[in-house]
């Protein structure tokens, strides 16, 4: 092969690449700015300080807005990943430092399963644990529907980077007399705090935006309400409804809707990658 035949077919990699990346790049801005163009119009001062209420305040034409689906959905998430954290940290430590126990394969078999599952069937679980339990839909029922889709997102992210993690960090601590535990939550587990963050924002941004298993948990409410005990609405379910409802003003607020719910996730990761490019910092410093 000449040094020419290298350089084409260099060049031709290199092109192929690019198209393929603006193959799915381009889309994703010609849906941003449809999202932006429709919904734009509805972002007003009472989007963010109104309630949506009852359809005759809409017919009426009374300032409505979705202040109580964005303060629903961040203390939906923010319950639903106190939740996962801990099980899916655990979980990812357990498939990677434990392998040799016998629930390892159990535990990395249910967390694959539950990774390919529709969001709608965690939704039916928590709706069948929590909401047939309790009596009725719940903002808490909504929190464990969420959870049940970080958990396995978090579990093997951690699984992953604390496999990557070099093996000479477990080595120096096992040989110094710690227990194992302690050298995976002292050593191992703090060497890979970048991954596990990203591996958590991941999921966060992926419960964001479901829909589905908070249509059978937390069920919605027009009105602002903190009762975790009660139904609690969320942008992801307001955006279902207000898009199948008949009146115009709503669907654009639908528009808007999508638009925070756009922000929110964009912010989570750039807030993330603040917070791991600090951590990546400090652990070469």
């Amino acid at each position: 092969m000449t040094l020419r035949t290298r350089y084409l077919r260099d060049r031709t990699i290199e092109v192929a690449l690019v198209l393929l990346t603006l193959l799915v790049v381009v889309p994703l801005f010609i849906i941003i700015l449809y999202v932006i163009m429709n919904g734009f119009s509805a972002l007003n001062f009472s989007f963010f300080t109104e309630e949506l209420g009852s359809p005759a305040r809409a017919m009426q034409g009374r300032p409505t807005g979705l202040m109580h689906s964005i303060i629903g959905t961040i203390v939906i998430d923010l319950v639903a990943l106190v939740m996962a954290v801990p099980f899916g940290i655990a979980t990812g430590i357990m498939m990677s430092e434990y392998q040799e126990h016998p629930f390892a394969p159990v535990a990395r078999l249910m967390t694959s399963t539950l990774n390919g599952m529709p969001a709608v069937l965690m939704g039916l679980l928590a709706y069948a644990l929590v909401v047939k339990n309790t009596g009725g839909f719940s903002a808490l029922a909504g929190s464990v529907a969420l959870a049940f889709v970080m958990v396995p997102i978090i579990a093997r992210t951690t699984e992953s980077v604390l496999r990557v993690t070099p093996w000479n960090l477990r080595e120096a601590g096992l040989s110094l007399g710690l227990p194992r535990w302690k050298v995976t939550t002292a050593l191992v587990l703090p060497a890979a705090r970048a991954g596990v963050v990203t591996g958590i924002l991941i999921a966060f941004a992926r419960a964001a935006g479901e829909a589905a298993p908070l249509l059978l948990t937390s069920f919605g409410n027009n009105y602002l309400s903190f009762n975790l005990t009660q139904p609690m609405d969320t942008l992801p379910q307001r955006l279902y409804s207000l898009a199948i409802s008949p009146y115009k003003q709503w669907h654009a607020m639908g528009w808007g809707g999508a638009i925070i719910l756009l922000l929110f996730v964009m912010v989570t990761f750039f807030v993330g990658r603040l917070v791991i490019r600090k951590l990546e910092k400090e652990s070469h410093a």
